[in-house]
């Protein structure tokens, strides 16, 4: 699986911004054609964007295209605009069920022949933005192979909702563990909202933090400054690593006493423990890998 911590967003009608970002290391880079964008710069983030996907492409990091939802009547312009050998996937705001999947799934296969791609080269990231995604949310997760992770819409759900977009995101736990939940249950990355006071670095650890602790493996980031503190947060620590460690040395020692449990540090280690503390180290290496 692709390692997705930092996802940088740049405004796709910016060469300035885009040319800024070939010299960045987010985990992947996402041109946006949608929110960053206003309504009469659409064409021309359309043509921008496709002028630098090579180059983008080119750094290493997988590209993903953010394109505009289906209800404003360019999905399938910016989609013919931006598929093509040198993006990763698409990522496609507004996604409220599975039949919204099928429809983007059904035009990235024309355009992949068109393009001579094996079908399904394609992959896709929907964000879930409204009360209705959240109630479909495992299946719109689990409705296509092309789907690698879902994103979540802070913003846009609780404008859904019409309720208050809090500080303390208190607004957001339950659609945080509902996305989180499903993603775990279809095999997918659960990728949090941006956090979009980005002169707050100690805000954006302590949010990531929580957001980590619901599930989530990464999130979007709105400018350069906050990839490193993303990247961070959601990469196993030094400490947690040699807790890691400490915690499967533990129980081998006791397995070859005989016993299927020990303790470490008074707690108790079993199999659930020891097999989180595996995971943690596999992703421990992968994020190694992914920061080369």
């Amino acid at each position: 699986m692709t390692i997705l911590r930092s996802l940088l967003f740049v405004p796709g009608n910016t060469p300035r911004m885009l040319e800024r970002a070939l010299g960045l290391r987010p985990d992947a880079f996402v041109p946006d054609l949608e929110d960053s964008v206003p309504w009469d710069e659409k064409a021309n983030a359309r043509s921008v964007t496709a002028s630098y996907l090579e180059r983008l492409a080119a750094t290493g990091r997988p590209v993903i295209p953010r394109v505009n939802s289906k209800d404003t009547g360019l999905l399938e312009e910016d989609l013919a605009a931006m598929v093509g050998l040198h993006i990763f996937g698409v990522s496609v705001g507004k996604i409220d069920s599975p039949a919204d999947v099928d429809e983007v799934a059904r035009l990235l296969q024309r355009l992949e022949l068109r393009a001579g791609l094996a079908i399904g080269a394609i992959k896709l990231v929907p964000w879930i933005e409204s009360a209705m995604a959240i109630v479909n949310v495992y299946d719109i997760c689990a409705s296509d192979d092309r789907i690698v992770g879902v994103a979540f819409g802070g913003e846009d759900f609780t404008n859904d909702m019409e309720i208050e977009r809090r500080d303390d995101d208190r607004e957001l736990a339950y659609p945080r563990s509902a996305i989180a939940i499903a993603a775990r249950a279809a095999g997918v990355q659960a990728l949090d909202t941006p956090f979009f006071a980005f002169r707050d670095p100690e805000g954006l650890r302590e949010n990531s933090h929580g957001s980590r602790g619901h599930g989530f493996r990464g999130r979007f980031a709105i400018h350069p400054a906050q990839i490193d503190i993303i990247n961070q947060v959601y990469s196993p620590s030094e400490a947690e690593v040699e807790h890691a460690r400490r915690v499967i040395a533990a129980f081998e020692e006791a397995a070859q006493q005989g016993r299927g449990s020990t303790s470490l540090d008074g707690k108790v280690v079993d199999v659930p423990v020891v097999k989180r503390a595996q995971a943690l180290l596999d992703l421990a290496e992968a994020t190694r890998g992914e920061a080369d």
